[in-house]
């Protein structure tokens, strides 16, 4: 029910835009990304054509290894990221992390092709580590796709549906839709009646997560 966050064109860079979050999560993200500064890691970016088959085989390894280390197989195989490589280059955004010389973490964010509505957005995100650095997957996931997307003059990074976490990476809940028919009128009925109760609820959710919005108040 929610995808993610504000327009970001408004910020200079990435330190403009953390002067616009309250003082608790301003000095949480800095800790977070002073941590894996700190562990010696390092990022490299790599966009459309640059993204080598090297690339998508190490991305593929530890998006397949992180996956299989939570108990799950990974839902998508090396052949779709091999085919949007080869059809759809110019929409994918790769972020290499290493530590002495070698590439130990990814993440991969889809990039919107041109301006939809006026608007060009990222979408987050397929990530994997080969090595545990504390805070490693906030930098990989959000804080690099964040600092690029303010670089590139981008409006907004989706950072994934849910996880009330992703607020105090400054990341906002959106209401989403989606639209189903369903054929047997009685199961249709139940569904709806259902779903008047449940937009109350949301409604009462969305309230109480602007209660916790990372963000400075805005004078009114």
């Amino acid at each position: 029910r929610t995808a993610l966050p504000p327009t970001h064109t408004q910020f200079r860079d990435f330190e403009d835009f953390l002067g616009s979050l309250n003082q608790e999560k301003r000095k949480k993200i800095r800790q977070e990304r002073r941590k894996v500064s700190e562990a010696g890691v390092v990022f490299s970016t790599k966009r459309a054509a640059d993204i080598t088959p090297a690339d998508w085989d190490f991305f593929y390894h530890c998006y397949e290894r992180t996956y299989l280390e939570h108990g799950n197989a990974p839902y998508l195989s090396r052949n779709f990221f091999e085919l949007m490589a080869m059809q759809m280059p110019e929409n994918w955004l790769m972020f290499v992390a290493e530590r002495e010389g070698r590439p130990m973490a990814c993440s991969l964010i889809a990039l919107s092709s041109g301006e939809q509505n006026g608007q060009k957005t990222a979408y987050g995100r397929y990530w994997g580590a080969l090595e545990r650095v504390d805070c490693l997957h906030f930098e990989a996931c959000y804080y690099q796709p964040l600092q690029w997307c303010i670089a590139n003059g981008f409006d907004s990074f989706e950072g994934g549906a849910q996880g009330e976490h992703k607020m105090a990476r400054a990341l906002l809940p959106v209401k989403t839709t989606s639209a189903h028919w369903l054929a047997h009128p009685s199961f249709a009925d139940a569904v709806e009646r259902f779903l008047a109760r449940e937009q109350e609820g949301i409604a009462g959710y969305m309230q109480e997560l602007e209660r916790r919005n990372p963000f400075k108040p805005t004078a009114s």
